[in-house]
């Protein structure tokens, strides 16, 4: 059931402060992009119907609403006219019975149930409008309440028409509004843009609702940090570090250790199981899930990743990579797309792999690239092996078997195959495939050419320290 029947986000400004190309609603903090924050706590009130009023750049604004949230209706605002020209715009074809709620498109911090205790408070009263409001430690840029002897909302006061005396109040408009619609309706043609902007203000309506004979009231909210919107890429950074701490507080209170909660950072799209262990440095993003008793970190990165239990992540950067139960990664390791390790596997040190499967209990320990394979169980790859996969034009596939021993320094050009408890020689280059239980040698005869750095090399530190060899009768023959 709909707790409201339009809600209204006004997200055409233009920015200018954050000095960017990007749009203002479309930076992101914590895996959501501004706008995508608001309309998920707008979506918990499960709306009847949601407008986006778009200006800057709207075309960019529409396509990302699209993909976020394809059941809002994008509205455009040519021209800057103000909160109120927004709020005109977005009532064209809009009932004149029923609730509707105006959010801003930069208030990231805005929760869904603050957003409901406000409509309800609306509805209990049957009130011409009710404004959310919060005592600020610093209200500067703010618009101010004036309330009236009665508690009720009086006016609001953008900061730039305020009077020294009216500056000094603490209590700010969050520009978050709930309105009967057809007293808005009424009144909202009626606003005059002779102020300081030279703007339609949505608030001014509430000096015209009043005026009709309507009640107004403030709803004030006890955390101001929920109301804070973002201007500039200082707040964005004071934003998403306020975030950060309420994230890691949820998940510290459902049994999740953070070594650091100050330099962990994690999206709220992420899933982190009760009894995990994150250590400093640590960012988790996108859809990564972190089952029970994995340890991640320290100064790890895991991007679209699933981490199952008992796993752990060190000093590594993994991006859509499985990574199974008691497996181990790190330190230095990285894992791209297609990444999977099974149960008790091991990519450590220095260790890259890409569309590539690594068996249960398999482990390719150290200095080595592991590129469009599958490696069987129980099998080693020697330290500084290349899974040679690119011709130049195509990737290609190499197979690797059961218990196998990829021997240090093999170079294996696929498509080529190993067979289970096949062994290669170090230092091979393996271009045919290599029968179960055989070894393959891929290298060339050693030929030692003697005298040839006296000859070759003379008057230098190598020359004589083997002249001096030779002498001495020292040297290897």
């Amino acid at each position: 059931m709909s707790l409201v029947d339009y809600v209204i986000v006004l997200a055409a400004g233009e920015g200018t402060r954050m000095k960017s190309s990007t749009p203002k609603v479309l930076h992101s903090i914590a895996g959501r992009s501004l706008l995508g924050h608001v309309v998920s706590a707008i979506d918990t009130l499960s709306p009847a119907h949601v407008r986006v009023v778009v200006g800057s750049s709207h075309e960019l604004v529409t396509e990302h609403l699209r993909e976020i949230a394809p059941h809002a209706t994008a509205v455009l605002q040519e021209r800057r006219g103000g909160t109120g020209h927004a709020v005109q715009l977005a009532l064209e074809g809009v009932a004149a019975t029923g609730t509707v709620l105006v959010v801003a498109g930069d208030t990231p911090l805005l929760s869904g149930n603050t957003m409901a205790q406000l409509v309800e408070a609306h509805k209990s009263g049957s009130f011409a409008a009710t404004v959310l409001t919060a005592e600020h430690p610093d209200p500067t840029g703010y618009g101010r309440i004036i309330r009236t002897d009665n508690g009720d909302l009086s006016r609001i006061v953008e900061e730039r028409d305020a009077t020294e005396l009216e500056r000094e109040i603490d209590e700010i408009n969050s520009g978050v509004y709930v309105f009967d619609l057809a007293m808005l309706h009424n009144a909202i043609g009626r606003l005059s843009s002779q102020n300081a902007q030279g703007e339609l203000y949505l608030t001014d309506v509430i000096e015209i609702l009043r005026t009709d004979g309507g009640r107004v009231v403030p709803v004030l909210t006890p955390d101001f940090i929920e109301i804070l919107g973002i201007n500039d890429r200082v707040q964005l950074a004071e934003c998403a570090a306020l975030m950060r701490d309420q994230i890691n507080d949820a998940f510290m209170r459902s049994g999740v250790t953070m070594i650091d909660p100050t330099t962990t950072w994690i999206d709220v799209t992420v899933e982190v199981a009760p009894d995990a262990t994150i250590h400093p440095g640590t960012a988790l993003s996108g859809a990564t899930k972190i089952a029970a008793n994995a340890v991640i970190g320290p100064r790890t990165t895991l991007v679209d990743c699933t981490v199952e239990c008992c796993a752990t992540v060190v000093e590594s950067y993994c991006k859509g990579a499985t990574i199974g139960e008691s497996a181990s990664v790190g330190p230095f390791t990285y894992l791209r797309p297609g990444a999977v390790l099974a149960k008790d596997s091991r990519a450590g040190a220095f260790v890259e792999m890409k569309n590539a499967s690594l068996g249960v209990g398999s482990k390719v320990p150290h200095l080595s690239y592991v590129g469009d394979a599958t490696i069987g169980v129980g099998t080693n790859i020697g330290a500084a092996t290349i899974f040679v996969n690119y011709d130049g034009v195509d990737k290609h596939h190499t197979r690797v078997g059961d218990h196998v021993r990829v021997g240090s320094d093999s170079m294996l050009v696929a498509p080529v195959s190993i067979g289970d408890g096949a062994y290669t020689a170090a230092g091979s280059v393996i271009t045919e495939d290599v029968p179960a239980g055989a070894i393959g040698v891929g290298r060339a005869k050693q030929r030692n050419v003697l005298g040839w750095v006296l000859r070759k090399r003379a008057g230098t530190s190598s020359a004589a320290a083997a002249n001096a060899s030779i002498e001495k009768g020292t040297s290897t023959s």
